[in-house]
C-alpha cells in the first residue's frame, strides 16, 4: 500500500502539474487535522510522510507529569522513562500514534484538507505562471457575456473583459476565438482573476510583434502608438537597417502582414508611418493621409502649429477631430491645424494691424521654427 500510495501521489501531482513535495505536504496537513478531530484536541501533533517508502508516522507531544489528568496531552513520569529513563517532570515527549483508531469524521476531514491544499496549491501554480505573461497577449475563447463583461478561457484558467476594456460595437459569441491583452493578475478568494483587455495599445503592439519578423529580430522597432480601439490606429516604426523599408516591412507584400492584424481587430484601420528624428517632418507624416504644407514648431511648450490646403483641412483634422487627435497622442505634441487660406488670413490681419499703428499679437514663439516636410 505504500508504495502504491507514492505511485499515485506521483501521478495527481503530474496530472494536477504539482510537486510530489506539495502533495505530501498536503497529506501531512491532512493527519493532522484527521488526529485533531478524532481525538477532539488542540495538541501540539507532527506527521510525516516518507517521499520514498510512503510510510506514514504521526507523533503527539505529551508534557511529562507525575499523574495523568489528560491522556491526550500529558503522560505519567513511570511510562516516559520507560521511553528514556533520563526523563524528568516536565519534559516533553513524542508519542506514536494509531492511524487505524481513525474514525469515518476523521477520515472525511482529511480528505477535505487534502482537497484544500491541492486546489490552494494550483491556484498559486496559475497565478505564478499567468503573472509572468502580464502585458503579453494570449488566446482567449469566450465562454459567457454577463453585465460585469466577457469571460473567456485562457487555457488552463479564466479571464474576465471588463466591459471599460471591450471594443465598442464588437460582438462576442460563444467559442468565439480572439486576442487579449493582459493588463493585470492578481489574486482571488476564488483564486486568480486574469484581467485582459481588448482596447488596451499594448494589443496592437504585441500583435506587430507577433506578425512581423523584422520587428521580432528587431530590425524594425516600434517607436509610438496611439489608439482608438475599434475605429483607429497609428503607429510610427523606424528600421535600424537602411536597406529595411519599416513600413513596407510592416505592411507586407499586398498588405497580407498588416491585413491580418486588421483581421483579428475587426478591421480596425492602421495607419503605419515612419517614424522621423526632425519633429516637424514626424508630425507631418503624423497627420497622414493629408498633405501638409509647413509645420511651425515650438520646443518649449512642445506644441505646432501646421498649415495644409485648403482642400486638406477636413482630412487633417479628420472625422470628429480624430486624426489630429491621433497625431498628437502618437507624437506627444499639442498640434494646431489651420488652412493655407486661414494662415494667409491671419498674416494678413496682423500687416493691417501694423500699418494702423495697433498692437500685434506676439506668435513670436513660432517663428523661425518653420519647416517644409518633404513629400510623403
Amino acid at each position: 500500500m505504500n508504495s502504491e500510495l507514492i505511485t499515485a501521489l506521483q501521478l495527481i501531482a503530474k496530472e494536477r502539474g504539482l510537486s510530489v513535495d506539495v502533495l505530501t505536504d498536503a497529506i501531512e496537513a491532512a493527519l493532522i487535522s484527521a488526529y485533531k478531530k478524532n481525538y477532539n484536541t488542540n495538541c501540539n501533533v507532527r506527521a510525516s510522510l516518507d517521499r520514498e517508502t510512503g510510510k506514514i508516522e504521526i507523533w503527539a507531544s505529551k508534557s511529562v507529569v507525575e499523574t495523568v489528568e489528560d491522556p491526550m496531552t500529558e503522560i505519567s513520569l513511570t511510562a516516559a522513562r520507560k521511553v528514556n529513563p533520563l526523563f524528568e517532570v516536565g519534559d516533553v515527549v513524542e508519542e506514536e500514534a494509531n492511524t487505524k483508531n481513525f474514525g469515518r469524521i476523521a477520515a472525511q476531514t482529511a480528505k477535505q484538507v487534502v482537497m484544500q491544499r491541492i486546489r490552494e496549491a494550483e491556484q498559486g501554480a496559475i497565478f505564478e505562471e499567468y503573472a509572468e505573461k502580464e502585458n503579453e497577449v494570449l488566446t482567449a475563447i469566450v465562454q459567457r457575456v454577463e453585465k460585469n463583461g466577457v469571460y473567456v478561457e485562457l487555457g488552463k484558467t479564466d479571464g474576465v473583459i471588463p466591459f471599460n476594456e471591450v471594443i465598442t460595437g464588437e460582438n462576442y459569441n460563444i467559442n468565439d476565438r480572439l486576442k487579449v491583452y493582459v493588463l493585470k493578475v492578481q489574486r482571488d478568494t476564488k483564486g486568480p482573476q486574469i484581467i485582459v483587455s481588448r482596447t488596451h495599445p499594448g494589443l496592437v503592439k504585441r500583435l506587430f510583434e507577433l506578425e512581423i519578423p523584422e520587428i521580432q529580430s528587431g530590425v524594425v522597432q516600434i517607436k509610438s502608438i496611439a489608439r482608438e480601439a475599434g475605429q483607429r490606429t497609428k503607429i510610427a516604426v523606424v528600421s535600424n537597417d537602411p536597406q529595411v523599408d519599416a513600413v513596407g516591412a510592416c505592411v507586407g507584400q499586398r498588405g497580407v502582414r498588416v491585413e491580418r492584424i486588421v483581421n483579428e481587430l475587426h478591421n480596425e484601420k492602421m495607419d503605419i508611418i515612419e517614424w522621423d528624428p526632425d519633429i516637424a517632418v514626424y508630425i507631418a507624416k503624423a497627420l497622414g493621409p493629408a498633405k501638409v504644407v509647413m509645420v511651425f514648431i515650438n520646443e518649449t511648450e512642445k506644441a505646432a502649429r501646421v498649415i495644409v490646403p485648403d482642400s486638406q483641412l477636413s482630412l487633417a483634422i479628420g472625422k470628429e477631430g480624430q486624426n489630429a487627435r491621433l497625431a498628437a497622442k502618437l507624437t506627444g505634441w499639442k498640434i494646431d491645424i489651420k488652412s493655407q487660406s486661414q494662415a494667409d488670413a491671419e498674416i494678413s490681419a496682423q500687416g493691417e494691424g501694423t500699418d494702423e499703428g495697433e498692437e500685434i499679437e506676439d506668435d513670436s514663439l513660432f517663428d523661425d521654427l518653420g519647416t517644409e516636410p518633404e513629400d510623403n
